[in-house]
């Protein structure tokens, strides 16, 4: 029985490890159309190599490289974070190559502590990107609240689409909403996630006409989810999305990259590439759990 246990948390712990790791994988060998690399303006010359070795991109590769400045993270968020929680200097960079539109928008992180992939995933849905793979990372922890600037910015170098200004901002007040609700003890990341991507399904199926519109769908899906919100978490809530309706903001295109991101996911998850990953990944949990039986068994 505690075999039996001790497998089913190993599996557990790999298919979780694979679709929320901060670790990239197979991004690089599944690398199709153009890339575009942005670095945090305020890298040093050694971070900055790091950083490049760490998304696989060599001297060889020609691939446009933008930056990122500080004065544009606190653009962006200095509405929604305290200054002192962007800090003085742009750090966080990212990798984002293009895929055929409909396939949603998949983000892998590396040393980014507080935004989550599915926290960049849900907020660049928002701002009308699709069809990319993305990894964030930096060369060393950072939030990653800096990150979403810089993909964004990538994204319109890459296409040639200009993402509204407003739509931009809003998607970076969702992104920090996200990780402020996943900081709650009664609710984690993975319903904090769900949650926000819920409200946006609800938003394109009844269309609210007013606040107070927003303000009921929201109460009414906490309720059926079983999530208790503050008030306070429910004004911000209300504030986020109906600013978001205010915008001209596709909500059928935002609901179908969340569903083509969940599909790519589960099609990764099921192809013998994916299940190569996850067998590793098991395999290393198992020989640690044998590690660790074999010590106590010793004692």
């Amino acid at each position: 029985m505690r075999k039996l246990i001790a497998t089913s948390c190993i599996t557990l712990l790999a298919v979780t490890f694979f679709i929320y790791t901060s670790i990239p994988i197979a991004l690089a060998d599944a690398i199709e159309g153009e890339t575009i690399v942005t670095l945090g303006e305020d890298l040093s010359q050694s971070q900055r190599a790091t950083v490049l070795e760490d998304m696989e991109i060599t001297d060889e590769d020609e691939i446009e490289i933008i930056y990122v400045t500080n004065e544009e993270e606190h653009n962006y968020l200095g509405d929604y974070i305290p200054a002192s929680q962007i800090g003085s200097n742009a750090i966080s960079s990212a990798r984002i190559t293009l895929r055929n539109d409909n396939t949603g928008v998949a983000v892998t992180t590396n040393n980014i502590n507080y935004i989550t992939g599915a926290m960049y995933t849900n907020a660049l849905a928002t701002a009308g990107v699709s069809g990319a793979e993305i990894y964030a990372t930096a060369p060393f922890t950072v939030s990653g609240t800096g990150a979403l600037t810089g993909i964004m910015k990538a994204y319109e170098a890459s296409t040639g689409e200009t993402i509204d200004e407003e739509v931009k901002q809003a998607a970076n007040e969702e992104m920090v909403v996200t990780a402020e609700l996943a900081e709650d003890e009664d609710i984690d990341e993975d319903e904090a996630v769900d949650f926000m991507n819920q409200i946006k399904e609800r938003i394109e199926q009844e269309n609210p006409q007013s606040a107070e519109d927003v303000r009921d769908l929201i109460s009414r899906l906490a309720d059926e989810l079983g999530i208790s919100l503050s008030q306070d978490q429910l004004e911000q809530l209300v504030s986020l999305f109906n600013n978001l309706r205010n915008l001209n903001i596709d909500w059928g295109k935002v609901t179908d990259t969340i569903d083509a991101t969940r599909d790519w996911i589960s099609d990764f998850a099921e192809s013998e590439e994916g299940q190569n990953v996850i067998q590793s990944i098991i395999g290393f949990f198992q020989s640690i759990w044998e590690w660790f039986l074999s010590v106590f068994s010793n004692n």
